[in-house]
């Protein structure tokens, strides 16, 4: 694997502005770095395919059809109202914990297509009464500062209005001596990369599965993209890239599944989707015969894309690829460059090792 053009990759999707709804800055780098890869389609819900160039090419070859998800969509705002005094109330797109929120940078897409950056505030401690002080913080008592003054000022100056879409403002980082990426939208972007990634490395191969590979809309809005671009797929198995929670700063060490370093986790249950256990074990054995760390999940919340595609017109068997992220749904996610390669690695073991044969097994 190309170790530079991945981070640049990773960099750039991760800082492009896609939130739920609003994918097409994101969709715009999936395209750029997938030049060549297959034949494209996008759909009006910026859900973005890819039918595999060359042998085992996508659909219509005759094999098992295998597609590979990601997600492109990342957490954000919406502009709800304009205050007279110019700031700006806002909904969440995706799980905010509201604590996680004030005191960040923003950035707000106006009308010209510009994203201009503004602050989430909260009235400061000298102007909170007691009570006020010791209350959770709520998204309702938030606003947006972009430094403006009035709403007229908002609206003939800044070109915002409602419904304006908001990402987190924070910049992508890589520290090399600790092999650390640190950035906004890890989850997904990081599933972005490895399946962009994943088909770069079996380019020109011959294969026993046709791949499509699907980026879909809106999955922090409940799957809705995967539940489309799974039923056009109709795929007979299933890979889901995420970036997924990392629990090693979080948990007792007896408890943690998810940690930096130690490869991509495989998790078997979640609130969307109990894992088809025959392709989970076929994936883990593989893992261990080709000396790949990898860990076991079994969650008590969240779901992924997974939870639309294994139930699309027929069951399908759907194994989750997760490259740890520490702190997703902030504005700041924490993972390992290492554990990214893991999971490609991984994908391409498992995607190797699939036939008609393998796949009526599970």
């Amino acid at each position: 694997m190309d170790k530079e053009q991945n981070l640049l990759m990773i960099k750039e999707l991760s800082d492009a502005a896609g939130p739920s709804g609003f994918e097409d800055g994101a969709v715009a780098v999936i395209r750029r770095y997938g030049e060549g890869l297959g034949v494209w389609r996008e759909d009006a819900m910026r859900n973005l395919r890819v039918q595999r160039a060359g042998p085992g090419g996508g659909t219509g070859g005759g094999k098992p059809v295998l597609m590979l998800d990601a997600h492109s969509d990342e957490l954000g705002f919406m502009v709800r109202a304009i205050r007279p005094n110019g700031t700006l109330d806002f909904i969440p797109l995706g799980s905010w914990v509201p604590a996680h929120v004030p005191a960040h940078k923003v950035r707000v897409r106006n009308t010209l297509g510009e994203w201009l950056p503004g602050i989430v505030a909260t009235k400061p401690p000298h102007l909170s009464s007691d009570t006020e002080r010791r209350a959770a913080p709520e998204l309702s008592g938030m606003v947006i500062d972009l430094g403006a003054s009035s709403d007229r000022e908002i609206r003939r100056d800044y070109h915002i209005g409602v419904a304006a879409p908001v990402v987190p403002g924070s910049a992508f980082e890589y520290l090399a001596e600790r092999d650390i990426m640190m950035g906004k939208a890890l989850d997904d972007r990081l599933g972005c990369a490895a399946l962009l990634v994943t088909l770069r490395e079996l380019a020109g191969e011959d294969l026993g599965v046709d791949i499509t590979g699907a980026f879909s809309a809106q999955e922090e809005m409940g799957l809705r993209g995967a539940a489309v671009t799974a039923l056009e797929t109709r795929p007979d198995i299933a890979i889901c890239f995420e970036g997924c929670p990392a629990d090693d700063t979080l948990v007792e060490p007896y408890a943690v599944q998810t940690a930096l370093r130690k490869g991509p986790m495989l998790r078997h249950i979640d609130l969307r989707m109990i894992t088809n256990p025959r392709f989970q074990r076929f994936a883990l054995d593989l893992a261990a015969a080709q000396g790949i760390p990898v860990q076991e999940a079994v969650r008590t919340g969240g779901g992924t894309n997974a939870g639309a595609i294994h139930l699309a017109a027929k069951a399908v068997p759907v194994i989750v690829i997760g490259a740890p992220v520490r702190y997703i749904h902030t504005h700041y996610g924490i993972a390992s460059y290492g554990d990214f390669e893991g999971t490609v690695k991984l994908a391409c073991g498992v995607i190797r090792s699939l036939n008609r044969g393998v796949i009526a097994g599970f």
